[in-house]
C-alpha cells in the first residue's frame, strides 16, 4: 500500500497560495485538499492548479457549500459545480453531498449524479450524517465510496459506535479517503491529540483507520487529509498546523507496519 498525505487549505487562508504550498511541500505533504466554494472565480482556480504543478503537489478538490433546501435547485447547483471542476486534474473529489432533510430518493439522485470520481464524506447535515442512516445508502448503492470522517458519526451518536458495528464495517469497506480528525462523544474534534487525556479517542480512531489501510493492496494508494480544523472546531489555544503535522507523523509511524509512501 502507498499513502498520499494531503494538507487542508482550510485554516491557512491567511497565507498566499504560493506561501501555503511552499509550507505544505516543506512539511512533507503530497498534495492539497481545497474546499472550493461556488463563488470562486476561474482565475483563482487556474492560479492554484498552476502553483500546485510548479510545486509538484497533487490536488484534491472538496465540495461542501451547496446547501439549498429546494431539491431541484440543489441538484442543479451541484451539477454545475461538478461540471466546473471536472476539467482540472485531480486525484479524486471529496464531496459533502446532499442534505439530511432530503428524502432517501433525493439524496440517491445526487449520489448518482456525482459519478465514480467522487467520494462522499461522512458529515453532519449531509446524507451521511449518522451511522444508522448511511448504512442504508451503502446497502442500496454497492458502488458508493466514502471519505471516512467518522468523527461526525461519533458526535451525532454521542458514543464511539460500539452498538453500530455493522454500519462502521460497511463504511470501512467503502472508504477511499480518510479525514484524520479525532472526534469524541460530545464533539467532532478533540482539543489536542497529543494530550494524555485524549489517547483513548485517538486509539479508537487509529483502530478504524488501520482497518481501512489493511484493505489496500501493495499497488493501491490510500489518500489521507490531516483535517483537524481551525475555530470553531479548534476552541483552545493550540496550533492547528502543529496538530496536523503530529497526525501525519503519527499515521506514518503507526497506521501500518513499515508503510511505503508514494513518491511524486
Amino acid at each position: 500500500m502507498k499513502i498520499q498525505f494531503f494538507c487542508p487549505r482550510w485554516g491557512s487562508e491567511n497565507l498566499s497560495w504560493k506561501d501555503f504550498m511552499i509550507k505544505a511541500k516543506a512539511a512533507g505533504y503530497d498534495g492539497i485538499e481545497y474546499a472550493i466554494t461556488s463563488d470562486t472565480d476561474d482565475q483563482t482556480l487556474d492560479e492554484v492548479w498552476n502553483l500546485a504543478e510548479q510545486h509538484k503537489l497533487l490536488m484534491l478538490p472538496q465540495h461542501f457549500d451547496t446547501c439549498s433546501p429546494d431539491f431541484n435547485e440543489h441538484y442543479d447547483l451541484y451539477a454545475a459545480w461538478l461540471e466546473w471542476i471536472n476539467p482540472y486534474p485531480f486525484v479524486k473529489i471529496n464531496s459533502q453531498t446532499g442534505r439530511d432533510i432530503f428524502t432517501f430518493e433525493q439524496n440517491n439522485a445526487l449520489i448518482d449524479l456525482a459519478g465514480p470520481k467522487v467520494v462522499h464524506e461522512l458529515h453532519r447535515g449531509k446524507f451521511s450524517f449518522a451511522a444508522h442512516v448511511t448504512k442504508e445508502y451503502l446497502k442500496a448503492n454497492p458502488e458508493l465510496k466514502l471519505t471516512f470522517d467518522i468523527s461526525h458519526w461519533v458526535a451525532v451518536a454521542e458514543s464511539f459506535l460500539g452498538d453500530q458495528q455493522e454500519a462502521v464495517q460497511l463504511a470501512i469497506e467503502r472508504a477511499q479517503h480518510i479525514h484524520a480528525r479525532v472526534g469524541y462523544p460530545e464533539g467532532p474534534q478533540i482539543p489536542d491529540p497529543r494530550l494524555p487525556e485524549w489517547q483513548e479517542a485517538v486509539k479508537i480512531h487509529l483502530g478504524w483507520w488501520t482497518r481501512i489501510a489493511e484493505r489496500f493492496n501493495n499497488d493501491e494508494i490510500l489518500t489521507i487529509t490531516t483535517e483537524f480544523g481551525p475555530f470553531p472546531y479548534l476552541v483552545h489555544d493550540y496550533s492547528q498546523w502543529d496538530i496536523n503535522l503530529h497526525m501525519m507523523s503519527l499515521l506514518k509511524k503507526q497506521l501500518i507496519p513499515s508503510p511505503i509512501f508514494s513518491p511524486l
